[in-house]
């Protein structure tokens, strides 16, 4: 077994890719239950797998287990890209990629918003409609 930080193994986190091989033991073990439980789940970080946060992209799929649980509740958005998919259907209407049919308006949350603003988009995740306040004339 020839990988770049032989510490790496069987440290109780499965780390993947090099390590996760036969000659290295399935990293020494820290890999048996992913790759059985996900078989075909082909993530560069096999450890955030199942964390506690929905990592998203490659990690929502079926062959993931929706991030191992993780991404549960944003099914209806498989082609939804943002930072934090667990921000969606949250009850806050965050902006940008959010606000976007593809991600299902903030998984609903942007429906106030954008009834009551048709003609404002707000520019980034980091403004949410509780914070916006388009009465403050940012539209």
């Amino acid at each position: 077994c020839s990988v770049t930080l032989i510490t790496n193994i069987g440290n109780d986190r499965c780390d993947g890719g090099e390590y996760n091989t036969e000659q290295c033991g399935w990293d020494g073990g820290d890999c048996v239950t992913y790759n059985e439980q996900y078989p075909d789940c082909d993530v560069d970080h096999p450890f955030r797998v199942g964390d506690g946060v929905c990592n998203g992209g490659q990690y929502n799929t079926e062959e993931c287990g929706r991030d191992g649980g993780d991404c549960t509740g944003i099914e209806d958005y498989p082609d939804c890209e943002v930072d934090d998919p667990s921000e969606l259907g949250n009850g806050v209407c965050n902006g940008g990629d959010y606000n976007t049919e593809l991600c299902g308006w903030d998984g609903g949350d942007c429906a106030e918003f954008n009834a009551k603003y048709p003609n404002c988009k707000l520019r980034d995740s980091s403004t949410t409609f509780g914070s916006f306040g388009g009465e403050f004339g940012l539209c």
